[in-house]
């Protein structure tokens, strides 16, 4: 990294902070810079006016969680650590593990470059995907709930 720019990483935004969508994450200062498109391997649900993904673990495995997995498309970029922890306070994660969020690494592929990305994502805790719909296709732009019936669309 050239001297002088704050510290930055790599974040995987799969739901409302996609371009274009309500949280839209170019709404943030510094601008995240767009780095590419890609997929993480997991399973992505309908909570409604958001998504929450479980991601796999590196071998493709959900823990304690029945079904094969898919590939949750998105969008990665480079955030500071400010925009890091607004993100953080958006996805209410929280020291103590209680938050709806979990903030978790995953490989994510297909981005530029082909090589695969370590990036930061927000896991949403597992208790509050119980009983929500999956998302068909890992798609939360394009989604339509495992059910059948068009999820709501965001404002």
């Amino acid at each position: 990294m050239p001297e002088g720019l704050p510290p930055s990483r790599l974040v995987f935004v799969y739901g409302t902070l996609r371009r274009g969508e309500c949280n839209d994450i170019h709404r943030f200062n510094p601008t995240p810079e767009p780095v590419g498109e890609g997929w993480a391997a997991g399973l992505l649900y309908d909570l409604g006016p958001y998504p929450g993904a479980r991601f796999a673990d590196p071998c493709g495995h959900l823990e304690a969680e029945a079904g094969s997995c898919d590939r949750i498309r998105g969008e990665i970029y480079r955030v500071t650590a400010d925009v890091e922890a607004l993100l953080d306070q958006l996805e209410d994660v929280r020291a103590d593990g209680q938050g709806e969020y979990l903030r978790r690494e995953v490989l994510v592929f297909g981005a530029a470059g082909g090589q695969p990305l370590n990036c930061l994502a927000y896991e949403i805790q597992a208790e509050r995907v119980r009983h929500a719909p999956r998302i068909s296709g890992g798609d939360w732009c394009h989604r339509e709930a495992l059910s059948g019936a068009p999820a709501p669309s965001s404002s």
